[in-house]
Parts: structure tokens; sequence; C-alpha cells
């Protein structure tokens, strides 16, 4: 949006910060009052914090409490997820879990993104960032933010992101009568043969990605 749509009572400066903050947004990012001082050239966050102040006291932009990167498009809350970045998850070989267990999961607020739920089914918990193109053919790249639905259930068929040995992967689920593998969606790639009494376990299912441009 350029400046010049931006309501005409806006000075000049705060219209170039709603323009920014609304493509931001829109784009699923929500940005700090730090990062609205660096885009701007301000010298402080504290002349940030003024213009944002000002926009959510004129109902052109939304702020949840508490929250660092709480800023929203007005009417967005029913649309927009919050959603946190836990880390990587390997298409090719498994990458270390780095702390991301089934029952530790968590983010701080910079790595949260706002996203619309549209883009997921189910809704996802929380985001992992896809290294490797052992999922191409399902059109899963390296570099994608996955959706990840927490859950230690998966049917067979399913892509999930699991846990083998302590690190993890994002695969085609197969169970047969006495076998798991977890399959690959690119022919260079060769399958995971979970053996018996190995460390296994689903993490969750996949529901959806963000590629960043």
């Amino acid at each position: 949006m350029d400046p010049a749509d931006a309501p005409p009572t806006l000075p000049p400066q705060r219209a170039a910060v709603l323009a920014f903050l609304r493509a931001e947004l829109a784009a699923g990012r929500a940005p700090s009052l730090a990062e609205i001082a660096l885009a701007f050239g301000f010298a402080s966050r504290n002349a940030a914090q003024k213009h944002v102040q000002a926009l959510v006291a004129d109902g052109l932009i939304e702020q949840a409490a508490g929250r660092k990167r709480g800023l929203r498009l007005p009417g967005g809350a029913a649309d927009l997820l919050p959603l946190p970045v836990l880390g990587r998850v390997a298409a090719g070989q498994p990458v270390s879990a780095e702390g991301v267990a089934r029952s530790g999961m968590h983010a701080d607020a910079d790595g949260q993104l706002w996203l619309d739920r549209r883009l997921f089914s189910p809704r996802p918990d929380y985001l992992l960032k896809v290294q490797g193109d052992s999922m191409i053919d399902d059109g899963i790249l390296d570099g994608d933010l996955v959706g990840v639905h927490r859950t230690p259930e998966a049917r067979d068929g399913q892509t999930v992101v699991a846990r083998v040995d302590g690190e993890l992967t994002i695969k085609r689920l197969q169970r047969a009568r006495r076998t798991i593998r977890l399959l690959p969606r690119n022919p260079a790639h060769a399958p995971i043969e979970v053996g018996p009494g190995q460390d296994f376990a689903i993490e969750g299912v996949y529901c959806g990605l963000v590629r960043k441009g």
C-alpha cells in the first residue's frame, strides 16, 4: 500500500508506518517495535511505539495485550493464527530434535508468526522449518515452514513429523502388521525402517505449509 492511500488525516510518516505494518501483517509477519524503528531509522523504539499507539487509538491497527509481536489487522483476529516456529525438521536424513520434545515444545516471542488459519487443515500447533528435499514430490521444499498438528497418533499414508532415535524427520507414514516405515517422496532418498525396540514416536501430522518469497 502506498502512504497516499492511508487516511488523509494521518501525518506522512505515520501513514508510511501504517502502510509498512499492513504489508507485513498481510504477509503473516508481526513486526516488533525494534524492527519498526529499524525500518524507519528511528533513534529508539519509543518513536515507533508512539506511532503504533496512535494507529491503535485510531482503530487502524489492533494490538494484543502483553505480546511483543501482538499487532494485527483490524477484524483479523478470527482469521489470523499465532504460531511458534520451534526449529527444524529434516526432509532427508533426520536432524537433531534440538530440544523440540513432545512434552517441552516452546518458542520465544521472536519465533512466532501470525498466519491465515485457512492455509491449514487441521489447525496446526506450531511450525517447523524444512531442511532437505526428500518430500519434493509432495510439494514440500527445502526452507518451507510446515504446520504441525500435535498428536501421537496418525493413520497409514499420512505425512507426519516423527522422532527417530531423538531426531526429527517429516515423511509419509506406512504401517504394516509388524513394521513401520517412513517414506520419502523423492526417489533419490531411501525409506526409513523403524526396527523393533527403536526409539520412535509421532510428534504430529502435517497440515499445510508457508513458503517465504
